[in-house]
């Protein structure tokens, strides 16, 4: 039977239940952090983050995937505190969140580089996986990186060509952010295709910025998911648009190859509460549940197509199995 590492241990994948694909626990900047501890509150924002999971899995929500890597600040003992408590299972990620450059002490490491090596990322990236992170013994079970507008700069490339390594060494699935507008996707296919990755365990993330049904039928008929995963981002897209986005790619026979999710968190350094509340009320993790759902069988959407996204597709993902 096919496993997949949490952060509170290893499961059957038969039993993640409904998976929101494409989330975040906590988004922080710890240099700013340190500087400036009156910023951050542990103790309060483990206790929201866990009511917040509280909630989720009494929506229906049984597991999330919390894509949180470095250059996000992800801090694998904060996560590991709200795991413990929480009724909701979290997959941890490993990778890099860059839309440019690596930081200099990995940019001047690794072949061709100012200090030479082994490509360091490389080696994280696999211990991450196979050892556990920073640690703790808890093991990665993704693997994360970005191409946004700057495109295929050449740290994003060796981001990109040392993920499709790990990936390739360990087995784990690979999900992105793009900028679905420059199609940035075709770039990480063609890169993971000179890999040797087989794009069926590739999500296409923030494919739900784009309404191009084109694009992202390319990015789907090359073997990909695509994460339909900023549901609640209505500055970005609105709500009615993404819904008939979706619905669009299901009409046309698609719906094996579609995750949902909503790219929100329970605390992010990046964006305040305060405007978050105010201007994307909707991002906030009960947003699929509560609206999505809803608004995608009013569309003509089935609830078998709702299983097969936030459930078949999820498991097939992370067992490496394939419904097609």
């Amino acid at each position: 039977m096919a496993t997949v590492q949490t952060v509170n241990g290893e499961v059957e994948c038969a039993e993640l239940g409904r998976v929101l694909m494409h989330e975040h626990v906590f988004v922080q900047n710890h240099e700013f952090q340190v500087n400036y501890p009156e910023t951050w509150d542990d103790e309060a924002r483990t206790d929201d983050a866990v009511r917040k999971f509280v909630d989720l899995k009494a929506s229906g929500i049984d597991t999330i995937v919390d894509l949180t890597v470095l250059g996000l600040g992800r801090d694998i003992r904060r996560v590991q505190a709200v795991a413990e408590r929480s009724p909701v299972r979290i997959i941890a990620a490993t990778g890099y969140y860059t839309f440019a450059d690596l930081p200099t002490h990995l940019r001047v490491r690794g072949p061709g580089r100012m200090f030479g090596g082994e490509e360091p990322l490389l080696e994280m990236f696999v211990r991450d996986i196979t050892e556990g992170i920073a640690g703790t013994g808890i093991r990665a079970g993704i693997l994360k990186c970005v191409t946004d507008a700057p495109g295929v700069t050449p740290d994003v490339e060796r981001i990109l060509r040392s993920v499709a390594r790990a990936h390739l060494q360990t087995g784990v699935p690979i999900s992105t952010h793009t900028d679905a507008i420059a199609e940035r996707g075709l770039d990480q296919q063609r890169i993971f295709l000179e890999e040797g990755v087989d794009l069926g365990r590739v999500v296409i993330g923030h494919s739900g910025d784009t309404e191009d049904l084109d694009y992202l039928q390319r990015l789907i008929d090359a073997g990909s998911y695509v994460g339909m995963d900023r549901f609640g981002l209505d500055g970005f897209m609105t709500f009615e648009k993404r819904v008939a986005t979706v619905a669009a790619l299901v009409e046309r026979g698609y719906a094996s190859r579609i995750v949902l999710s909503h790219d929100t968190s329970c605390h992010s350094a990046n964006v305040p509460d305060e405007y978050r509340e105010k201007n994307w009320p909707n991002w906030q993790f009960l947003h699929i549940t509560e609206d999505v759902v809803p608004a995608l069988l009013e569309a003509g959407v089935t609830s078998e197509q709702i299983v097969t996204m936030l459930e078949d597709n999820p498991r097939e993902i992370f067992s490496g199995a394939s419904s097609d």
